[in-house]
């Protein structure tokens, strides 16, 4: 039987666990264990990267998965790290939503065998609770005083905090609970961001008498400054393709930052440690080695392998001068078209102003001459070969085709 514990400690995954004993329950014994998403988007992104992962990982090992998707606990929006109310949802926006991620995490989790995933919907418990019961039955276990301790609570309460709000590490909590009394789970899992909710949960049921309860968070996925990972000019990386081009997916893993190559290869990739450690012991320009593998890896899961590969060669292409431009990400345009639209049509500025001054700072491109007219327009020599390549900067591309 895999160590898991052990493993996902070596890998870097392990920031706090609840109690001790959790080591040995996860080495040697098989249990079920919950991780949850809210689902306030058609689409996960890096941040829940690491979560899918861990789940992976846990299941290889023998454990079974369920994974809770917030649609009840999604009408009220989780304050944790948040300085504003979180916008509330309808039923049929979290009902869409789920769907896609269904899709997304069988990627990650096989939903077949003896210990196969399960998708649960805490809108299946939470919304029918009767008020009553469930404050003298859940409300009456909680200290307001602790839960004001809590970082989640305390950063909003300068600027106020509804008892709306405060209700959510309740209902968190029961989910839990829930869990524990339906499916045997005794572990919950989540980010850092989490250990306030995760805790309520875990005191929850060893209140009512039960010592099998556990909590364990896992690393955020951020660089060595601690800023997040994922973030770009657009906003998140999704791991939608139509949010994020797999090619654009795959180049963001490309260009991260030397020191931070082996974060995301243990991290957000399979491969064993001996050979993580000896792509990290390359130095210099061969520390370049690491990070097409790393983008490949990465890409391979997410999107599949046949698009990783495309991803891969459109990235020789244009940096290596080998490869096929083919996959790169392409624009149509119409016939005549001005720099500034071409600019905008491609999502590289949201606006004339700031495409205007990404050309006045000489930061724009076509087909490797560097356009300093912001009156520019674009003409059939600029698409003698079929297609113009416009860059941003030095790693942002895009192929236009009329």
């Amino acid at each position: 039987m895999a160590k898991i514990f052990d493993e996902l400690m070596e890998r870097g995954y392990i920031e706090q666990i609840t109690h001790e004993e959790l080591k040995d329950t996860l080495n040697n014994e098989h249990i079920p264990f919950y991780i949850g998403f809210d689902p306030t988007a058609d689409s996960l992104h890096v941040g829940h990267f690491v979560s899918m992962m861990v789940a992976s990982h846990m299941q290889k090992a023998g454990h079974k998965p369920i994974i809770l998707i917030g649609g009840g606990t999604a009408t009220i929006g989780d304050p944790s790290g948040k300085t504003d109310m979180r916008r509330m949802m309808s039923r049929e926006e979290i009902d869409h939503n789920v769907e896609c991620f269904k899709k997304q995490l069988s990627r990650f989790l096989n939903f077949e065998g003896d210990n196969s995933a399960i998708i649960v919907n805490n809108a299946d418990w939470l919304l029918n609770l009767n008020f009553v019961d469930f404050m003298r039955d859940i409300g009456s276990l909680f200290s307001v005083n602790k839960m004001l301790s809590a970082e989640c609570y305390k950063q909003r309460m300068e600027r106020g905090l509804t008892f709306f709000e405060l209700g959510y590490m309740l209902m968190q909590s029961y989910d839990f609970l829930h869990l524990y009394d339906t499916y045997g789970c005794k572990l919950q899992l989540g980010g850092n961001d989490q250990w306030s909710n995760i805790l309520g949960g875990v005191d929850l049921i060893r209140r009512i008498g039960h010592s099998d309860s556990f909590g364990l968070t896992f690393k955020l996925l951020t660089t060595k400054e601690g800023k997040k990972m994922g973030k770009t000019e657009k906003g998140a990386l999704w791991l939608d393709a139509e949010k994020t081009s797999p090619y654009e997916f795959y180049q963001y893993w490309r260009n991260v930052a030397d020191e931070d190559v082996r974060t995301v290869l243990c991290l957000l990739t399979f491969l064993p440690m001996e050979e993580i450690n000896r792509l990290c012991s390359l130095k210099d320009e061969q520390i370049n080695e690491a990070k097409k593998i790393a983008a490949f890896e990465i890409t391979k899961l997410i999107h599949g392998e046949e698009e990783a590969k495309k991803a891969e060669e459109a990235s020789s292409a244009l940096f290596e001068g080998s490869g096929s431009l083919e996959n790169m990400p392409t624009t149509k345009v119409e016939e005549n078209i001005s720099i500034l639209e071409a600019i905008i049509k491609t999502g590289m500025a949201p606006s004339k102003g700031q495409a205007r001054t990404l050309i006045e700072q000489g930061g724009i491109t076509l087909n490797n001459e560097k356009i300093s007219d912001t009156t520019y327009v674009l003409s059939n020599k600029d698409f003698e070969s079929g297609y113009a390549i416009l860059r941003k900067g030095k790693k942002v591309y895009h192929k236009l085709e009329k």
